[in-house]
């Protein structure tokens, strides 16, 4: 039996290159507008829920048409600032904000933006599977983020990715975090609560 941080590996291997793939292919760049409609029509937020999203690079799954709904509708929104080994902290973005350079390259909000602590989480991956688990890039980053957001308060977690990324299972370990959805540019899909009742006061009536 492989180890599992080599099949973590190889499965980030070959997600990187179905994520490629699905980006390239999508050269009208619809599926970022049909994940924000698959958002909005599935996932009910409370009216005061702050969101935490991501500035996309590479061949991200795009978020921002879904994060200028968001606000658009009233909620805060927020992106990660990188920490190196520590959990992500969140600052507020507004469509109009000026954005920095960053750990890694990444566009973040200037650091006189104030820090928001999120309600709804907007996770990027490289895969996931039929059971809410996800992979990512191997920092540990959201993994840290998770359960150190989950400890202050419930907290939704929303993958968001090309429906290509899915895969038939994700290696997992004691320290991944389960997605409590998934929205692609196919369809937004719930996943079963089971290590964590209370999040239900974000899905039922």
């Amino acid at each position: 039996m492989k180890d599992k941080t080599e099949e973590k590996n190889v499965l980030r291997v070959k997600a990187t290159e179905a994520r490629r793939e699905a980006h390239t292919a999508d050269v009208r760049g619809r599926a970022a507008a049909a994940v924000k409609a698959n958002f909005l029509a599935a996932v009910e937020l409370p009216p005061a829920a702050v969101v935490g999203g991501y500035w996309p690079i590479g061949t991200e799954m795009d978020v921002r048409p879904l994060l200028e709904a968001l606000h658009e509708r009233g909620h805060t929104c927020g992106l990660p600032v990188v920490q190196r080994g520590q959990p992500l902290t969140f600052h507020r973005w507004r469509p109009q904000d000026r954005l920095v350079r960053g750990v890694f390259g990444i566009d973040i909000p200037d650091h006189k933006s104030p820090v928001v602590t999120p309600d709804v989480f907007l996770a990027p991956l490289l895969a996931f599977d039929a059971e809410g688990m996800r992979i990512g890039y191997g920092g540990g980053y959201y993994d840290r983020t998770i359960p150190a957001l989950r400890a202050r308060k419930p907290l939704l977690v929303v993958g968001i990715a090309y429906a290509a990324q899915e895969v038939e299972r994700v290696p997992t370990d004691r320290f991944d975090q389960r997605l409590d959805w998934i929205v692609t540019e196919k369809a937004a899909r719930r996943f079963e609560r089971r290590r964590f009742p209370w999040l239900r006061k974000f899905w039922t009536s």
